[in-house]
C-alpha cells in the first residue's frame, strides 16, 4: 500500500506562460489564465483549490501579456505568489519549473497548469493526490481524467495505468483510457541533471516511466479541458448542471 506523506505539500508552481493560441480571438488581449469561466479566472480557479489544500505559497510564472498576469495575482491574500518571469525567454513546461525549484525547498510540491478546472467530486482532488503520495516509490503522481468522459476533450489519452498506480504511454494508434489532467505532485528530483533550457516536462514523464517512478491517480468528479473559445459555454454548462 502506499504510504502518504505526513504533511501535505505546501508550496505549488502554476504554469501560466503559455500563448494560448488555441483560445484566439479571445487571448489577443487577454491572457489565457485570465479568461473567465462562471466567472472567474481560469487561474483563480486553480489558486481556489491550492488554498483550500493548504498551500501557503505558489510560485507562477509569466510571459505572454505578463504584466496582466502579475497583477492580476497579486491582488490575492492567499497563497502568497511569487512571480517567476519568462519574459525574456519562453522555458516551456519543464525548463520553467526548473528555474522555480529553488522556492521548493528540496520537497515535494504541486504542479497546476493554470487553465487546468475540475468540478470536484467526493474527494477534494488535491488531497486525494496528496494521500496517495510516496516518496519512496515515486517521482511525480499526476491526476488523470477519463479519456471519454471528460468535458470539451477531444483527444486520444495519455496514459494507460496497471494496477499498482504505474504509467505507461498511450500506444500508437490506440486510445488511452487516461489523460493528464494538468495537476500533478512532483519531487525535486526528477530534475536531476535536466536540460539548462527550455524543454517540456514530457520529456521527464518518459525518463520516469523508464524508472517506473511515474505514478497515476483517476480524479473525482468532471475534468473540464478549456482550450478553446467554444469550450468556455460547455465548461459553464457543466457547472451549472453540477449545481443544479
Amino acid at each position: 500500500m502506499n504510504r502518504a506523506i505526513p504533511i501535505r505539500p505546501k508550496r505549488a508552481m502554476v504554469l501560466a506562460a503559455g500563448v494560448g493560441k488555441r483560445m484566439r480571438p479571445i487571448t489577443a488581449t487577454v491572457p489565457k489564465p485570465l479568461v473567465e469561466v462562471a466567472g472567474r479566472a481560469l487561474i483563480d480557479h486553480g489558486l481556489d483549490r491550492l488554498e483550500r489544500a493548504g498551500v501557503e505559497l505558489a510560485v507562477v510564472n509569466v510571459h505572454y501579456l505578463a504584466h496582466l498576469v502579475q497583477v492580476h495575482v497579486g491582488r490575492r491574500g492567499r497563497p502568497e505568489v511569487v512571480i517567476s518571469d519568462e519574459r525574456d525567454k519562453l522555458l516551456d513546461t519543464g525548463g520553467g519549473i526548473a528555474k522555480a525549484l529553488p522556492h521548493f525547498g528540496g520537497e515535494p510540491f504541486y504542479v497546476v497548469n493554470a487553465d487546468s478546472f475540475w468540478i470536484e467530486g467526493p474527494r477534494p482532488n488535491l488531497d486525494w493526490l496528496a494521500a496517495g503520495w510516496n516518496s519512496d516509490r515515486m517521482d511525480a503522481l499526476l491526476m488523470l481524467a477519463s479519456t471519454v468522459r471528460s468535458v470539451g476533450y477531444n483527444g486520444r489519452g495519455d496514459f494507460c495505468m496497471d494496477p499498482a498506480g504505474r504509467l505507461s504511454r498511450r500506444p500508437e494508434r490506440q486510445v488511452a483510457p487516461f489523460a493528464y489532467a494538468g495537476v500533478a505532485i512532483l519531487h525535486p528530483r526528477l530534475f536531476d541533471g535536466c536540460p539548462e533550457e527550455s524543454f517540456s516536462l514530457n520529456t521527464l514523464f518518459d525518463q520516469a516511466i523508464e524508472a517506473e517512478r511515474l505514478f497515476g491517480v483517476r480524479m473525482d468528479g468532471s475534468w473540464l479541458h478549456v482550450g478553446t473559445p467554444e469550450t468556455i459555454g460547455e465548461a459553464e454548462l457543466s457547472i451549472a448542471d453540477s449545481a443544479a
